[in-house]
């Protein structure tokens, strides 16, 4: 575990974008339970999180069409809740960052480390613009 000092900037990124922390598997169940789309950063303390999935995701929310909800679970400090998305995320094994979009509680679009190590920020948000596109 982190101490909470170290990550509270990591967490802030995308809370004041919009996101919410989620903390426990509750939280998790009941959000991708929900009607409609849920966009999931599985956030990092690594440095493509703080490079290009935290900026990427934040990006994509510029565009005409986004999902209904935003969370995020910090891989490293919330074990709880990021194994509880983890679950929802098989068949793509465990990886941080990552970045998940559900449709009404079914994983329609993934984004793993490997897609988004080595990307820039701009090619992450407009992989996502075009999820985004079609399922919400």
């Amino acid at each position: 575990m982190y101490p909470p000092e170290l990550v509270k900037p990591m967490y802030e990124e995308l809370e004041h974008a919009g996101f919410v922390s989620l903390h426990s598997a509750q939280e998790v169940e009941e959000v991708l339970q929900k009607e409609g789309t849920t966009l999931v950063v599985v956030n990092s303390v690594c440095g493509c999180a703080a490079g290009t999935c935290r900026p990427g995701a934040i990006a994509s929310l510029q565009f005409d069409k986004i999902p209904n909800n935003l969370v995020t679970v910090f891989a490293g400090v919330d074990a709880e809740a990021t194994g509880k998305a983890r679950e929802f995320m098989i068949p793509f094994p465990p990886s941080s960052p990552a970045i998940a979009l559900f449709k009404d509680g079914t994983l329609v679009h993934m984004l793993e480390r490997h897609h988004i190590e080595g990307r820039s920020a701009e090619v992450i948000a407009s992989n996502l613009a075009g999820a985004f596109e079609e399922y919400c």
